[in-house]
């Protein structure tokens, strides 16, 4: 199956090589040159993935990945110069999925895409239904959507294969490289801050449920999710 990928980068020359190297993979490349109208070009291709500049004309990638969350779940990979920690975490908490810097080799580029068209459309993708319940705890696998006493948050579905794991194992720590694995496949291809924060939007979203700290992190074991039961809430 061929799949679509939107590839926003102004750099021509970058642009050409990046798309060459993916045809060359099988994927479906567009690359609009139409910077101002990147929002009406997104409707109209309706990828199944975007890699994202950060550093366009007329709009910054930020702005374009916010602005494609708010009306798509499609995966996007952020691409930028920019290799500052608060500008990955800006990105994540945009809602991006995965974060590569510039200058990144080809092989790099190829892993992360196919790690992540793998994960949302292929033999991780599709074979989950129904719920997994920890106590009061509810996540729905095709909603991607976490349920808690009648409350609701939407997950990303980074977000949504994190807290399943922990889910799958409570009062358990599991190992960093486990959760980073589950996730992004390749262990040396992600910076070690890409999972913290994911796991802190994590807890914010179980916070703001009415479930502070249910998940604990040590330095150098792991995360662990503890749900307190009914009995527990109700007497404490």
């Amino acid at each position: 199956m061929m799949h679509k990928i939107m590839l926003i980068e102004d750099d021509r020359q970058l642009s050409e090589l990046v798309g060459g190297h993916l045809k060359r993979y099988g994927y479906d490349i567009h690359q609009p040159g139409d910077f101002q109208n990147i929002l009406k070009s997104f409707s109209e291709i309706q990828p199944e993935l975007v890699l994202l500049d950060i550093n366009l004309p007329y709009y910054d990638g930020y702005f374009i990945c916010r602005s494609i969350r708010q009306q798509s779940t499609v995966p996007i990979i952020i691409i930028s110069a920019r290799s500052g920690e608060m500008d990955q975490i800006m990105a994540m908490e945009l809602g991006a999925d995965d974060y590569i810097t510039k200058p990144f080799t080809f092989d790099l580029l190829h892993s992360k895409v196919k790690a992540t068209i793998r994960r949302v459309y292929g033999e991780y993708a599709g074979k989950e239904s129904g719920w997994l319940a920890v106590g009061p705890l509810k996540i729905d696998s095709q909603a991607l959507v976490v349920h808690y006493e009648g409350k609701r948050q939407e997950l990303s579905k980074n977000e949504y294969i994190l807290l399943k794991k922990l889910m799958e194992m409570p009062e358990t720590y599991i190992r960093r490289e486990v959760l980073i694995e589950e996730v992004w496949d390749a262990l040396t291809f992600v910076d070690d801050n890409t999972l913290t924060v994911n796991m802190t939007r994590i807890k914010q979203k179980l916070s703001t449920l009415g479930l502070p700290n249910v998940i604990t992190s040590k330095r150098g074991v792991g995360y662990m999710l503890s749900v307190p039961s009914l009995n527990e809430l109700q007497n404490g």
